[in-house]
C-alpha cells in the first residue's frame, strides 16, 4: 500500500501555513506612553494561522500601524523602544507588504480608529504561530504588539514612516501568569 498520497494530503495544509493546535490563546494588555491601559489584543490559533483581535481606546482618529515586535518588553518611559524591531525569522527580509523583499514576520495591516478614538479590529496572519516550534513568536525573549501614531506606508524602512510608538503590549500565553518584561 502506498502511504505517500495520504501523508501528502495530511501535510499539505502545514506547507501552506503554520500548523499548530487550533484554539491556543495568547493576549497582550496594551498600554500608552503614560503607562495607562489602552486596551487588549487577543491572539487565537485557528486552522490556518493566528487570529488577532484588538480592542483599544484613546487613539487619534484614523489609520495606525500595528505590528508584532521581536522582544516581549514595553517600557513606556523609553517610547517602547524596548520592544525592539518588527519581528522577523529572516533578517534579510524588508519591512512592508509593498517593499521589495518584504514583508517581515511581524508586519500586520493598518487598523483604523473611529472619531471617538476607539479601535475594534481583527486580522489573520499565517506568518507565525503562538504555540511552540520554530515559527512561534513566543520564544525565550517573547514578543510585543506595537501600535504607532500614524499609518504604515508598507514600504519605508525600518517601520513604514508610521510615527511614534503610542501603545505596546507584551504577548503572553493565556495560561502564563508570569510578570511581563517592562
Amino acid at each position: 500500500m502506498n502511504l505517500t498520497i495520504p501523508l501528502v494530503c495530511v501535510l499539505a495544509p502545514c506547507l501552506l501555513a503554520p500548523c499548530e493546535a487550533a484554539g491556543q490563546r495568547a493576549f497582550a494588555n496594551l498600554i500608552g506612553t503614560d503607562g495607562q491601559a489602552m486596551g487588549r489584543a487577543r491572539l487565537t490559533s485557528i486552522s490556518h494561522g493566528v487570529l488577532i483581535e484588538i480592542e483599544m481606546h484613546g487613539l487619534s482618529p484614523g489609520a495606525h500601524g500595528v505590528s508584532v515586535h521581536a522582544t516581549g518588553a514595553c517600557d513606556a518611559a523609553g517610547g517602547f523602544a524596548s520592544a525592539g524591531p518588527i519581528a522577523s525569522f529572516d533578517s534579510m527580509r524588508a519591512h512592508g507588504f509593498l517593499a521589495k523583499g518584504g514583508p517581515r514576520t511581524g508586519d500586520l495591516p493598518n487598523q483604523y480608529a473611529a472619531a471617538d478614538g476607539t479601535l475594534h479590529a481583527a486580522t489573520v496572519t499565517t506568518a507565525f504561530t503562538i504555540g511552540g516550534g520554530v515559527r512561534s513568536i513566543l520564544d525565550k525573549d517573547g514578543a510585543a504588539i506595537v501600535v504607532t501614531a500614524g499609518a504604515d506606508d508598507y514600504v519605508s524602512q525600518p517601520e513604514g514612516k508610521a510615527g511614534a510608538r503610542v501603545a505596546c503590549g507584551v504577548i503572553k500565553r493565556a495560561d502564563d501568569t508570569r510578570k511581563p518584561h517592562g
